[in-house]
């Protein structure tokens, strides 16, 4: 084994200019998901907004697609449970750290939340992440009940109706809001469809990820791979965004 004095004459090895961020299991999860809640999305359009269902006429088939659509949702995050990466993910997802508050009270106090350093994803996406997550279980159930209406009583045929137009009008509003914050930020679109994004955009958005890849993959001189902090510790919201 070469000794300590041995190494300190070798340059730092170059730092990687990309990191992968999602795999192909991952990517194609979200793509589907994102295909079926599209499609379930429009064909509820076509139902409740009569220009658009007396332009598309076909009720019943209309009816159909949304009912198919929105059952198959789920399918594609239980099928990629298969995948270790996505199972990664969820497990980051249902985790909210002490720098995941400070992002979010920055973020809701309007005090520059992009300051605060975060992981592989900030608490701005677990929040919408957990937030999509039980909307969907609970448009599923009470669709599923006004699928079947003869199996419940007319005023829980009532209140699922009341339940589920709302929450698919909040659910509509949030998944705008998704769609347009993705397609504004180019290196997150390409994280999803290339599968990697640049060391800058990574180091400026989630720069505790980058840190953590490049301390994973041995790549990051020693004096950018610090030991990791306890959760207690604070992270300074006035540290540079680039090292």
């Amino acid at each position: 084994m070469p000794r300590p004095s041995d190494r300190a004459g070798r340059p730092a090895p170059p730092r990687p200019a990309r990191f992968p961020r999602f795999t192909p299991a991952e990517r194609w999860v979200h793509q589907t998901t994102a295909l079926l809640a599209g499609v379930c999305i429009a064909a509820a359009a076509c139902l409740y907004v009569a220009p658009l269902a007396e332009l598309v006429g076909r009720r019943r088939l209309v009816v159909t697609v949304h009912e198919w659509s929105g059952i198959a949702l789920p399918l594609p995050v239980l099928l990629g449970l298969a995948s270790r990466a996505l199972r990664s993910d969820l497990s980051r997802l249902n985790r909210f750290d002490a720098h995941d508050r400070r992002w979010l009270g920055a973020a809701l106090g309007r005090r520059g939340a992009s300051k605060i350093p975060s992981g592989k994803f900030n608490a701005g996406q677990k929040v919408y992440a957990a937030w999509t997550g039980g909307a969907g279980l609970v448009m599923v159930g009470t669709g599923l009940l006004l699928w079947f209406p003869d199996l419940v009583s007319l005023s829980l045929r009532t209140g699922a109706t009341f339940v589920h137009d709302w929450l698919a009008l909040a659910i509509g509003v949030a998944v705008a809001g998704h769609v347009w914050k993705g397609a504004s930020d180019s290196g997150a679109l390409e994280g999803m469809w290339r599968g990697s994004v640049s060391r800058a955009w990574a180091d400026r958005e989630h720069r505790l990820w980058r840190q953590e890849m490049e301390r994973d993959q041995g790549s990051g001189s020693p004096a950018d791979r610090p030991a990791p902090a306890p959760m207690s510790e604070p992270v300074s919201a006035s540290e540079p965004a680039s090292e």
